[in-house]
């Protein structure tokens, strides 16, 4: 029988030496900085996966010795709790929500027994190798898991297993946001008539409640599908980014003083854009003449089969949904390099044409190093147009939110392109200080597709 705390010894032991390298200089009280914090935190993490991984097991057998059909005799039962997961969950202290997902991962990833009492594989075994091999957390296991069963009788087996294979090694290094972006994207892949019937129950539930409170402040609680909530999302975000990069501009003026927090400046967006709508005489709300723009590929246009998607937003639309948005005159089609477009000018000049940023868009996303949507960013030249004679052209361009653009410069970090065009793919090095191996990190929009697509 494999030893399922081997995995637990081997990262606690990687932790422990993490800790004490970290402590060498001193103590965390004196502030540790740089590599050793960096490795620590990266060998707790490993440590905890580990532990869940473990503990994953634990819930499902637990959820076993507690089935419905052993009635009062079932061990949940016996130990004074209705179920297993609310057990779970007194001995952990966790929501009982999480206390079941613990259970579900645990249940998908563990050996199934037949009716010869042998094991067969696991429902999901590349999660239950991921799991089990530190590379993936119960949360990021439980989204996925989650997906893969709600596509499964829409689906055949082998494109199915192939789905999972993919998400899995997409999987390592994000976040649980990160993840639910290509989950998403791979769920519309997989089950592109299920994109419909989801919009029509999120514009169902379209809401805005407005109400004042005991203090007198108006407070605004709002809930959109992703066709009505686009036009906001990319009306606000372009106000907001634009007043960023007025903060970093270096001329000195009031805006670069701006201490308001980002929801400071959404709010005041909204109400700029009221007070504009209220008088048609004010100056005009600074968007920078941004556009929703709506991506779908051309097949799926002509034959209403498929999904698109809109920048800034993270959740797929169906065909039907842009063929509507293709209607209305204020949002435009993404149209690249047509024959009245020059997507390369070379030195002839120095800023990049709107054209251009749109073919960038389609290849970065939004900021290629942190994901920000593309009203929150600007063109850079990755050889510096004075210093490097960089040309202007799509190649030598990246998009890059001020703080991205900043920490590539200030920091040491380089980026190489891989390919050209729009397909290309944008890697971020580290610096040594960062990463001793200089491990080349994805980025730009190739980091969230879901890549069985391409």
């Amino acid at each position: 029988m494999t030893d399922p705390f081997a995995g637990v010894d081997a990262a606690l032991a990687a932790a422990r030496d993490a800790w004490v390298s970290a402590h060498s200089g001193g103590g965390l009280a004196d502030g540790v900085e740089g590599a050793p914090l960096a490795a620590l935190n990266a060998a707790m993490g490993v440590l905890r996966r580990h532990v869940e991984a473990v503990h994953a097991e634990v819930a499902a057998e637990v959820a076993r010795a507690s089935r419905v059909e052993l009635g009062n005799a079932g061990l949940a039962k016996k130990q004074g709790f209705r179920t297993p997961a609310s057990m779970i969950a007194a001995s952990t202290g966790v929501s009982v929500g999480d206390a079941a997902r613990l259970v579900a991962v645990g249940e998908a990833t563990a050996p199934r027994p037949t009716l010869t009492g042998a094991d067969a594989p696991a429902k999901h075994p590349e999660v239950a190798a991921a799991l089990k091999g530190g590379r993936l957390s119960v949360a990021g296991a439980a989204a996925i898991v989650g997906m893969l069963d709600r596509v499964a009788l829409r689906t055949t087996p082998d494109v199915l297993a192939q789905a999972e294979c993919t998400v899995v090694a997409q999987a390592a290094g994000l976040g649980l946001d990160q993840l639910n972006r290509i989950l998403q994207r791979a769920e519309a892949w997989l089950d592109p008539d299920g994109a419909e019937p989801r919009e029509d129950e999120l514009r169902k539930e379209r809401a805005l409640h407005l109400r004042r409170d005991r203090s007198g402040a108006i407070v605004l609680n709002a809930r959109f599908d992703p066709e009505t909530g686009a036009p906001i999302v990319t009306a606000i975000e372009a106000v907001v980014g634009a007043q960023l990069r007025a903060r970093g501009d270096g001329t000195g003026s009031l805006l670069a003083e701006d201490d308001r927090t980002i929801p400071q400046l959404q709010a005041d967006a909204l109400a700029a854009m009221c007070r504009h709508a209220l008088d048609c005489d004010a100056p005009e709300v600074p968007t920078g003449g941004t556009t929703v723009v709506v991506r779908i590929d051309l097949d799926a246009l002509t034959t209403g089969d498929g999904f698109g998607v809109i920048d800034g937003i993270d959740q797929p639309v169906s065909a039907a949904t842009v063929r509507r948005l293709a209607a209305d005159a204020r949002i435009i089609p993404c149209v690249l390099g047509g024959d009245s477009e020059i997507l390369d000018f070379g030195r002839a000049r120095r800023l990049f044409s709107p054209a251009q940023k749109l073919a960038l868009v389609e290849r970065d996303g939004g900021c290629a190093g942190c994901g920000l949507p593309p009203g929150m960013t600007q063109v850079h030249h990755l050889r510096w147009w004075t210093r490097d004679a960089g040309p202007t052209d799509l190649d030598n361009g990246i998009l890059l939110c001020t703080r991205c653009h900043h920490r590539v410069h200030d920091d040491g970090w380089e980026i190489r392109i891989d390919g050209t065009g729009v397909r290309a793919r944008v890697w971020f090095i580290p610096p040594a200080h960062v990463d001793p191996t200089r491990t080349a990190r994805l980025g730009g929009r190739a980091r969230y597709d879901y890549a069985l697509s391409a």
